[in-house]
Parts: structure tokens; C-alpha cells; sequence
């Protein structure tokens, strides 16, 4: 541990990108917003919309207090909408059961809606310095690489790395919520997937991928996502009619954001089912 955590403490030092949810203006509720949106969306697509999005509830109150519809509008572009709804769930419960505070307790987070393990983990660590091992996708690869000398994790994240990375985290709190965020950091934007600038990496010398010469991932194959013609695609069109409307639509214009009447009919269904949008006599709107 020596021989690690001093090296990326103080790579992450002069490297960290400024981003609105960290440093010591960020508040606990600018994290947790932050890592709603960040669930498999990146930071360029994130900063944006989280920036208006805290200028327009700066508080779980003030979101709560709005019409979930407009959560669902504020989103944007940023995909996987259901995310804005559990966003506002969780605002909601804060104020019915924290009187409008984000708690700091893992296991009241976790108990928050939409709040998994993974999201519980990073809001007490980022949002409250606290000391937890937090397991996205580039810490996970991170890990992989410098200790247990292989390219890539499996695809599902195991307890044997959960295991892994806390027995990893240092014992002083402060110094464990750095090196959480240092981690997810470098392999942001050192040691990623396609390819790492192993060159420019603070721990390389200590790199079990490395020394063992790199050798390549031959786990399971991995399913590239793909985005055109998907029902993910044809859902983002018919909501993108209703974020842009003043109000309800009629149904032909959700026939004319999608010529597969099949598919746009099955995605309509899913909307409703999800909560994204609403049947009104005028044909479809934004939950209220």
C-alpha cells in the first residue's frame, strides 16, 4: 500500500479535473445528482445538464417539490430517463424523512428510491468523506490491472473485488475518500479500456498487468452496445416529442418521431409502463 497510495494521492493532486460536484463548494446533494447522471453516461454529457439542474433545485426540496414530469424534462438527452425518476423519488423521500438533507449514513441512502449499493457507497464517500470501497466500472478495471495482473474484470462486479478494494483503502477516512475518487480518476483518465498511457500512470511500477507483460483479456466475450434502430433509440425520440412540447401531444406526433408503427407501439407501452409519460384526452404528456 506504501508503495501506491502516495504516488496516485498525489498524481490525483496535480491531475484531478474540476468538475461542479467536487471539491469543497460541492454539496452532498450535488454528488448524489451527479452520480445519478454519471450511470453509464460520461462526464462531458453530464456537466452540462448537471449545472442547469442545480441552478434549478439546488436543494432535494426544491426538486420535490416540482412535478416529476419536469425531472423527466430537465434530463435532456442524457439517456436511461427512468434515472430522473428515481431522482425525484429519492428527493422526495429526503424531505419526508431527512427534512431535506441528504443523509450520511450508508444505510439510509441505500434505503433511499433508486439508491443501489455502488450509489449508497460513492454519495457517503464523495459527499461525506467517509470510508467505502467504491466499485464503478474504472475502478474495477483499475484494480484488475494493478493487483490482480489481468486486463479487464469480469463482467458483473463479484465480492471477491469488493473484498479486494476495501482491504485496499486506507485507514484514515479523508485519505480513503481521496483515494476512492484517485482510483476511479486514473482510470478515467490514465489506465482505460481501449487504451492506457501506461507511461504517464504513478503506479505502474507496481502494476501486476504490467509485469506480467499484458497480457489479454480472454474471459467471456463482451457485447458491444449498439444505439440505431433500438428500442433505446425509438424511446429517446418519443420522449424528446414531449420534453420539447408546452404541454400534451397528440398521438400523431408520436407517429411522426417513428416510422416502425410495431416498435413505437411497444415503446409507448413501456413509457407508460415505466412512469416516463402519461395518457391524457389530448393523446400524451409528461407526468404531472
Amino acid at each position: 500500500m506504501d508503495a501506491l497510495v502516495a504516488p496516485l494521492l498525489d498524481w490525483y493532486d496535480a491531475h484531478a479535473r474540476e468538475l461542479p460536484w467536487r471539491g469543497e463548494q460541492a454539496t452532498p446533494w450535488s454528488v448524489m445528482v451527479s452520480e445519478f447522471m454519471l450511470q453509464q453516461t460520461p462526464v462531458a454529457r453530464v456537466e452540462p445538464v448537471h449545472r442547469q439542474w442545480l441552478e434549478t433545485w439546488p436543494t432535494p426540496a426544491d426538486l420535490a417539490a416540482a412535478p416529476s414530469g419536469e425531472a423527466v424534462r430537465a434530463w435532456g438527452r442524457l439517456g436511461y430517463p427512468r434515472r430522473a425518476l428515481r431522482l425525484h423519488a429519492a428527493a422526495t423521500a429526503i424531505v419526508e424523512r431527512y427534512g431535506g438533507r441528504v443523509p450520511s449514513a450508508y444505510d439510509d441512502l441505500r434505503a433511499l428510491p433508486g439508491v443501489g449499493d455502488y450509489t449508497a457507497a460513492a454519495i457517503a464517500t464523495f459527499g461525506f468523506g467517509q470510508r467505502h470501497a467504491v466499485l464503478d466500472t474504472n475502478v474495477r478495471r483499475v484494480l484488475a490491472r494493478l493487483v490482480t495482473g489481468v486486463e479487464l474484470p469480469p463482467v458483473a462486479a463479484t465480492a471477491g473485488e469488493k473484498r479486494l478494494a476495501e482491504g485496499l483503502l486506507p485507514e484514515d477516512e479523508p485519505e480513503a475518500a481521496t483515494w476512492s475518487i484517485a482510483l476511479m480518476e486514473l482510470g478515467a483518465l490514465v489506465c482505460t479500456a481501449a487504451r492506457p498511457t501506461c507511461a504517464a500512470c504513478p503506479v505502474s511500477d507496481a502494476c501486476a498487468w504490467r509485469a506480467a507483460g499484458y497480457p489479454a483479456y480472454d474471459g467471456p466475450p463482451r457485447k458491444a452496445q449498439t444505439w440505431a434502430g433500438t428500442d433505446r433509440q425509438c424511446r429517446g425520440r418519443l420522449l424528446a416529442v414531449l420534453r420539447d412540447a408546452e404541454g400534451a401531444v397528440p398521438p400523431r406526433a408520436m407517429d411522426q418521431a417513428w416510422d416502425d408503427k410495431p416498435q413505437r407501439d411497444r415503446c409507448l407501452a413501456s413509457l407508460l409502463t415505466d412512469g416516463l409519460l402519461v395518457r391524457v384526452p389530448e393523446g400524451y404528456a409528461l407526468p404531472g
